[in-house]
């Protein structure tokens, strides 16, 4: 459930982010052209979110093993419960951190490109799509360094 989390959380803020800072892309354009490559950072930004999930889904996927009957009866589990629930736990964290990240992405990637388009304002979009990507960052992290605890 971890690996689930993660990626289908990471990959729904990639989405929205993608799609509501596309459809700001494609309004700003029509009026200035020339700002295309400028307009697609948030875009760019937002893709590495489902890239966050995908790196925790596979992580955590090379720790699953098979316990079988056997193994339960006698306690030797290669895959414990508490493993289990830490995996889904740090999973839960990337995911749910990557899908606000992406609401924040798509909610300031769409209004800063265009007003990017009436007043050239780069560096405070990037600044603060950079504060935004931070969150997804954050759970990626976390993530990672809780399932790398004993």
């Amino acid at each position: 459930m971890g690996v689930t989390a993660a990626l289908v959380f990471g990959n729904f803020g990639a989405a929205y982010g993608t799609a509501k800072s596309g459809v700001g892309v494609c309004s700003a354009v029509v009026l200035k052209p020339e700002l295309l490559f400028k307009s697609i950072i948030p875009i760019v930004m937002a893709g590495i979110l489902g890239i966050y999930g995908l790196i925790v889904a596979v992580l955590f996927n090379g720790d699953l093993k098979e316990t079988s009957n056997a193994q339960l009866a006698t306690g030797d589990c290669q895959y414990t419960a508490y493993r289990g629930y830490k995996q889904l736990g740090a999973g839960l964290c990337c995911g749910l951190s990557s899908l606000a990240s992406g609401l924040a992405i798509g909610v300031v990637g769409d209004a800063a490109v265009r007003a990017n388009a009436q007043k050239d304002m780069v560096v405070g979009m990037i600044l603060i799509l950079i504060f935004a990507e931070a969150l997804g960052l954050f759970g990626f992290i976390v993530a990672i360094v809780v399932n790398l605890g004993s």
